[in-house]
């Protein structure tokens, strides 16, 4: 600490594309912000895959110009500036609020460097030491190379090898790739599925199902590739299978998804891509998420994710953090999910089992027996690797 005001100086902005093994587009975006101090935070924008990251890296440029000189412990003035000055945040989507959210929690990791202490302590200290989490994506199977799974045998024998590894709970998209390996597109998968499909879906989560026995939570993700027709279709066929959440089951829209949510009976998990409290708040309103899913890197940082979680509570809805990102994320999201009442499960997503993502900073966290220990080191707990400055396009704002 100090008397002097603490100022901006300069932020380095990144768009990293390591060459995966597997030729995997992986282009996290990701950020530095530097003090007069000397002390600097690292952040991201969540967008490393889905054809977006060069929108966000730009997003990310312009809204650091307008940082520069300012008090890094200001996060609530700085959130409120870039969301009020820059015009196109309000009402916003993810590129608009990536940029924010990259910004936010370098910001959070000055701010936690500089009193010295891990994140956590600043946002209410941690209400418990482990958190449970979840093997999360196992249709690519479930260790350090990508696999698409196809035969119902395949996605038992990798759910098995999850549980092994001491995971208590599961997810899988069942409905990315046919029996032949190859994707499923959105021609195949809008409107009222034919009997082939459904059938193929129920056949996977019978097999998981099985496999793992009725203690272990399975979760059906869809990623929002169905409609509603063909979200509640599914539901009704595994309703038997007891799943855990069904997520992303429809577009994130609040009036599809409340349909989808009055006829089913599986709790509904969504939110990675709704963003803010303006948005989540029709679907606290009608009741139609059981768990939201905001993810810290578009959904506007540690500052409006936890807003969004505080406003869930309120509802009796509980918070999974969704974590597709680098490892800067993965610190980001324990603290977070430490510190709040609503916590439900932490999703572990293959990827952080992959080398392409695990070289990107210069900690790699993984969970022990399906539970994650917190960070204990001074801010969010990590920070870019040198093999990401030197694979990237990089900016320098000053």
């Amino acid at each position: 600490g100090g008397g002097r005001t603490m100022k901006i100086t300069k932020v380095d902005v990144m768009l990293i594309n390591p060459k995966a093994e597997d030729n995997k587009p992986w282009t996290p975006v990701g950020i530095r912000i530097y003090t007069d101090a000397g002390i600097y935070g690292d952040g991201e924008a969540a967008m490393a895959y889905g054809s977006i990251s060069r929108g966000a890296y730009g997003a990310v440029i312009d809204f650091s110009e307008k940082i520069i000189g300012k008090d890094p412990l200001d996060t609530e003035v700085i959130w409120e500036d870039l969301y009020k000055s820059t015009f196109w945040a309000q009402n916003g989507g993810p590129v608009t609020f990536g940029a924010i959210s990259a910004i936010d929690v370098a910001l959070w990791d000055i701010k936690a460097k500089y009193f010295r202490v891990p994140l956590y302590k600043l946002l209410g200290g941690k209400q418990r030491d482990k958190l449970r989490c979840y093997a999360s994506q196992l249709q690519f199977g479930w260790g350090p190379v990508r696999m698409g799974l196809t035969t119902a045998q395949e996605y038992a024998d990798i759910a098995k090898k999850a549980v092994a590894e001491g995971y208590s709970a599961v997810k899988v998209d069942f409905f990315t790739f046919d029996r032949d390996g190859s994707r499923f597109n959105h021609e195949q998968m809008t409107r009222l599925l034919p009997a082939y499909y459904v059938n193929l879906v129920e056949e996977r989560v019978a097999a998981v199902r099985e496999a793992i026995g009725p203690d272990v939570d399975l979760i059906m993700e869809n990623h929002s590739n169905i409609d509603a027709q063909g979200a509640v279709q599914l539901a009704n066929v595994v309703e038997k299978y007891n799943i855990f959440m069904f997520e992303e089951p429809c577009t994130p829209s609040p009036d599809v998804n409340k349909f989808v949510h009055d006829h089913i009976t599986i709790p509904v998990s969504q939110g990675e891509r709704i963003y803010t409290r303006w948005q989540y708040k029709q679907y606290f309103q009608d009741g139609s998420i059981q768990m939201i899913q905001p993810d810290i890197g578009n959904c506007g940082g540690i500052t409006e994710t936890k807003k969004v979680c505080d406003m869930a509570h309120a509802y009796d809805v509980g918070v999974q953090i969704h974590v597709c990102s680098s490892p800067i994320l993965t610190a980001a999201a324990l603290h977070l999910e430490s510190v709040l009442p609503n916590f439900t499960i932490h999703e572990h997503h293959v990827y952080n089992l992959h080398n392409y993502n695990k070289q990107l900073c210069i900690h790699d966290y993984q969970p022990e027996h399906g539970y994650f220990s917190i960070p204990e080191i001074p801010g969010i707990g990590n920070e870019w690797s040198e093999y990401a400055f030197t694979h990237c396009q990089l900016t320098t704002v000053e």
